[in-house]
């Protein structure tokens, strides 16, 4: 059973393939991360998912879960070379893994997750990694369409929502659109899932859309807040409280500049 650290690892995909075509931003070059921050608690985690996946390296849930880890850590790398190092152990975690197991769902989708963290290290050959991360998704589809709270379809609707569309890339508003409703169909009691349809819909300056979308996420976060609850969740609600209240902003903003709100 995956900890409740490890259950949303995945989770912080977010608006990862966005960052795929600009410089990461590092952390500060520091003595490192006070105790009990998300960064602490991110090497911690990975520090004994490497233990037990060195010590079991033919388990293959040691091996999903220490790729997890993996890519939280990858989270607050503070330059390129840590964070292509932590992927690539991630990745290679993997991919041992799935020589044994093919159809391993949670090896497939971190495997992508992984791999995404990796093509942020790679400026010129971001791109080239991309369709291997699909691949993964799909495949983890496939295999286990509900794992990490829909997670393969969440990350597919991000990547094709952000990466550039034909012919430099995959990007797709079809694509996207298809699997950010199927993320919030399979598993609507998850905040992330919402938000990503929500700003999707934004994106497109589809207003009428984001704002139904966005009135279900009212409904449904106090229950969200009780259920995604302790330490292991705060950097995940840091986030989409942020996310949610720039969302209500610029609906309010699109609001009070429709024309019933000009009329004499």
């Amino acid at each position: 059973m995956r900890s409740n650290f490890i259950v949303h690892a995945g989770a912080r995909f977010g608006l990862l393939v966005a960052l795929l075509m600009t410089p990461p931003v590092f952390a500060a070059d520091d003595p490192g991360p006070a105790p009990s921050t998300p960064a602490s608690r991110a090497e911690q985690a990975c520090r004994e998912a490497r233990g037990r996946y060195q010590s079991q390296p033919t388990n293959a849930a040691a091996a999903w879960q220490f790729a997890s880890a993996c890519f939280d850590q990858c989270e607050f790398s503070r330059n390129d070379a840590d964070r292509a190092g932590v992927a690539n152990q991630g990745i290679n975690a993997c991919r041992q893994a799935l020589a044994r197991d093919p159809g391993l769902a949670a090896a497939h989708y971190y495997l992508g997750m992984d791999l995404a963290q990796l093509a942020r290290t790679e400026r010129l050959g971001a791109l080239g990694l991309l369709k291997e991360v699909e691949e993964e998704w799909r495949t983890a589809i496939k295999l286990d369409e509900n794992f990490d709270y829909a997670g393969p379809d969440r990350n597919l609707g991000q990547l094709y929502l952000n990466a550039p569309g034909w012919p430099w890339s995959i990007g797709s508003r079809p694509n996207a659109r298809q699997h950010l409703l199927r993320a919030v169909r399979l598993h609507p009691e998850y905040p992330e899932n919402h938000l990503n349809l929500i700003e999707a819909y934004l994106k497109w300056n589809d207003h009428a859309q984001g704002r139904l979308a966005a009135n279900e996420l009212t409904q449904l976060l106090p229950d969200a807040r009780k259920k995604f609850t302790g330490p292991a969740w705060e950097s995940n609600w840091e986030d989409w409280n942020k996310r949610w209240q720039a969302i209500q902003t610029k609906l309010s903003q699109k609001s009070d500049l429709s024309p019933s709100h000009h009329k004499k």
